[in-house]
């Protein structure tokens, strides 16, 4: 099993590597709420770290509910990934340096002495991925061809991963 989650870990690291923007979903009151978010470049081992203020209705839903959902999408390169768990806020200086990135003073002038900055911090529970690493031209044929013969599409490869 440890051998099989250190596999889907490195999948899905694989598969989110370079994907600058991310979907963050958030519970409020029975409702779901997304907003993107800038995933910090870090060697993913099972959690995903997000810079962000304690003073944000996201910090607040995750406080009351810490349920979460992460989704990339690539679709240049025709990846979709949706990964669930639970977030916790973390206001860890050490870790803040280590993770910190100057193209953050954008949503953070005062860098790391913002009183507020913290991070967000994703253990990742259950994934699912879609890779079809075929070009745009061979996915469209193969449609084309399903809609011809009355198969079904091959849409590449799909998994559901507990982690």
């Amino acid at each position: 099993m440890a051998e099989n989650r250190q596999e889907a870990i490195e999948k899905l690291g694989d598969l989110i590597k370079g994907v600058q923007t991310a979907m963050l979903t958030t519970i409020d009151g029975g409702v779901l709420r997304s907003r993107p978010m800038a995933t910090q470049e870090t060697e993913f081992d099972g959690d995903l770290w997000f810079f962000t203020s304690s003073q944000t209705h996201k910090t607040d839903e995750i406080e009351k509910d810490n349920r979460v959902n992460v989704s990339y999408a690539a679709p240049s390169d025709n990846i979709y990934v949706s990964v669930s768990g639970t977030a916790e806020i973390i206001k860890d200086k050490a870790r803040m340096e280590e993770l910190w990135n100057p193209i953050l003073k954008a949503w953070f002038p005062k860098g790391l002495d913002d009183p507020n900055i913290v991070l967000l911090k994703v253990t990742a529970e259950q994934a699912e991925y879609w890779d079809s690493t075929s070009s745009t031209f061979v996915q469209a044929a193969g449609f084309l061809k399903a809609l011809v013969t009355g198969e079904r599409a091959d849409g590449g490869e799909n998994e559901k991963i507990n982690l």
